[in-house]
C-alpha cells in the first residue's frame, strides 16, 4: 500500500511549484483533471467548487469551468491545451474571465506531470506566470497544497483505492 505524504507546495518570483502521491494510476489521475470528474473532487463546500466543467482535450483545444464561490456566486474560468502527452504531460494555459484580486484578467501556464511510482501516481504541478504578481504567487502555492489534498482524499475514498 502507498503511503502518502502530505502535498507540497512553494512559490517563487515566478512559478508555483506542487506536488503529490495519489494512489490511482497515471491514466486515472489525468481523468481527474481534465475530464467532467473534476467536479466530483475539486472544491468544498466552504471554499468553491467546479462546475459545468467542458474540455476539447487536444493541443489547441480549449476548455471551460464555472467556478461556483461559497456565498453562491459564479465565477468563469477556461483556457487552451498546449500539449498533451498522455498520460504523462499535460500543459495548458489558465485564465479568469473575472478580476481576480491578486492576478486580475492575467493569464498562466500550467503544467501537469505524472510519474508512476509504487503503488500510484506523482503529480507534480508547474505553474508559471507569475512574475509581478507575487501576492497571487503566494495564495496559489497555499491553494496548490489544498487542491492536491483534495484529490488525493478523492482518490482515497475510491472503492479501488
Amino acid at each position: 500500500m502507498l503511503h502518502l505524504s502530505l502535498p507540497q507546495a512553494m512559490a517563487n518570483a515566478d512559478t508555483v511549484m506542487a506536488s503529490a502521491e495519489l494512489p490511482a494510476s497515471p491514466d486515472e489521475v489525468i481523468a481527474a483533471l481534465v475530464t467532467t470528474e473534476v467536479e466530483r473532487w475539486w472544491g468544498s463546500p466552504e471554499t468553491h467548487r467546479m462546475t459545468d466543467w467542458s474540455a476539447d482535450l487536444r493541443i489547441g483545444g480549449g476548455w471551460n469551468v464555472t467556478v461556483q464561490v461559497a456565498d453562491g456566486g459564479h465565477l468563469p474560468a477556461g483556457g487552451k491545451f498546449l500539449e498533451i502527452e498522455m498520460p504523462r504531460r499535460i500543459v495548458q494555459t489558465r485564465r479568469y474571465d473575472w478580476d481576480n484580486p491578486t492576478l486580475g484578467y492575467h493569464e498562466t501556464t500550467v503544467a501537469y506531470l505524472l510519474e508512476p511510482i509504487d503503488g500510484g501516481t506523482r503529480l507534480t504541478v508547474c505553474n508559471g506566470g507569475f512574475a509581478g504578481f507575487p501576492d497571487a504567487a503566494a495564495e496559489y502555492a497555499e491553494g496548490s497544497a489544498r487542491v492536491l489534498g483534495w484529490l488525493q482524499g478523492y482518490f482515497d475514498t475510491l472503492p479501488d483505492a
